[in-house]
């Protein structure tokens, strides 16, 4: 998802963001975050999909803002996440058969807790007490257009 959110710097221009979550092992993965110009981010976000492998190079390392930061994004066991710069990072999609066969077994684990989740059911029998709260939400969804 492609976000715009006007920067401060200049006043009147738009910056862009793309966040997404990286996992290398069952218990640790961590969000990530690039902005950018339009075409930095937008290219960004087509170069790869959930479950492909990627080399992030030059990320910045910062340390999270936890109660901003985990509203919208995966909680994540680090206390860090990953800024990507579109003059200082690079990142590459590979096979996961090239990287580790171990990063396969990585693709079906959810990145929350399953006790975590309300369901839709849950939703609709308690909608009142649920007024609003930010949730987690498991559902399928069978179809986009």
């Amino acid at each position: 998802i492609v976000t715009v959110l006007f920067g401060f710097a200049d006043i009147g221009s738009e910056r862009y963001t793309f966040s997404f979550t990286i996992r290398d092992s069952p218990a640790y993965f961590i969000n990530v975050s690039a902005w950018g110009k339009e075409e930095y981010v937008r290219s960004l976000s087509e170069s790869f999909r959930v479950g492909d492998c990627v080399t992030i190079e030059n990320p910045l390392v910062q340390s999270k803002e936890m109660e901003r930061e985990e509203k919208f994004n995966p909680v994540t066991p680090s206390g860090y996440k990953l800024l990507l710069s579109e003059n200082h990072s690079v990142v590459k999609t590979s096979s996961c058969y090239e990287m580790d066969t171990r990063l396969l077994s990585l693709l079906h684990l959810p990145v929350k807790d399953p006790q975590d989740y309300y369901s839709l059911g849950d939703i609709i029998a308690n909608g009142q007490s649920l007024d609003g709260r930010i949730l987690n939400v498991l559902a399928a969804v069978m179809s986009v257009s």
